[in-house]
């Protein structure tokens, strides 16, 4: 699904990864889950470009659901796999942590995990090598992606700035459609390690000069940050007494 000219989503308002395009390649943010690998394919068969033009992946954090595919390509096509150093251990196969008890409906709960096995949720296989990576990094990548530390969904949670499509890529840092209970907007993502951390974190896009927010679940954020932060703040006070 294309969002711009170089700026393409594959997956859904329930789980989505991105890919950047330029002549140079394509870099992944996020892979998703295992199942979203044939939709990577339809994509690149849209776009008329090979699989070997895939140059790396940067990954917001290391979640099953942002994960799928990643090892495949890492060894099909011999790539990097960028990741935040503190959630290395997480991509390779540590189990996270238990988090707080979200709200939830039952009708989105149960949409999300169906839909999550269907894609293959239930057989992740870990990325068996990571390139970890820190606040302000650039990796070397088509479209030059700039790595903000955004720690709280996980303690290695990074957005993903890349001024060349004028997105930045936030992962579970935020989301605009809650997985369990199917609320719409910017708002906490459901699964936060530590949620007053992340809350710090959102702060960190306010200089951002863009046209996309793009969290891994829901719809793409067109619009400026300041816009967003402003109506993820007002969620937020809306769910806190839910979580005391």
């Amino acid at each position: 699904m294309e969002l711009a000219p170089q700026l393409r989503r594959i997956g859904n308002d329930i789980v989505a990864a991105h890919l950047i395009v330029t002549d140079e390649g394509i870099t992944l943010v996020d892979a998703g889950l295992p199942g979203h690998y044939r939709d990577l394919q339809r994509e690149l068969q849209e776009l008329d470009r090979p699989i070997t033009d895939i140059k790396g992946i940067v990954l917001t954090h290391g979640d099953s659901d942002h994960i799928g595919f990643a090892e495949r390509l890492r060894t099909e096509l011999d790539i990097p796999v960028y990741i935040g150093a503190e959630d290395a251990d997480r991509a390779e196969g540590a189990k996270p942590p238990a988090t707080q008890k979200d709200p939830r409906r039952v009708g989105p709960t149960v949409r999300f995990f169906a839909h999550a096995i269907t894609k293959g949720a239930l057989r992740v296989p870990p990325v068996r090598k990571v390139a970890p990576v820190h606040d302000g990094d650039i990796p070397a990548l088509p479209g030059a992606p700039q790595i903000i530390a955004m720690p709280g969904h996980s303690p290695g949670s990074v957005a993903v700035y890349v001024p060349a499509v004028r997105a930045v890529f936030v992962g579970d840092e935020l989301t605009t459609r809650h997985v369990l209970t199917g609320r719409q907007g910017p708002q906490p993502a459901p699964f936060t390690d530590n949620q007053t951390e992340s809350s710090r974190s959102i702060d960190r896009l306010a200089s951002l000069d863009v046209d996309w927010v793009i969290p891994g679940h829901g719809a793409p954020w067109r619009g400026d940050t300041r816009s967003l932060i402003a109506a993820y703040r007002a969620a937020e006070a809306d769910a806190a007494p839910a979580r005391q």
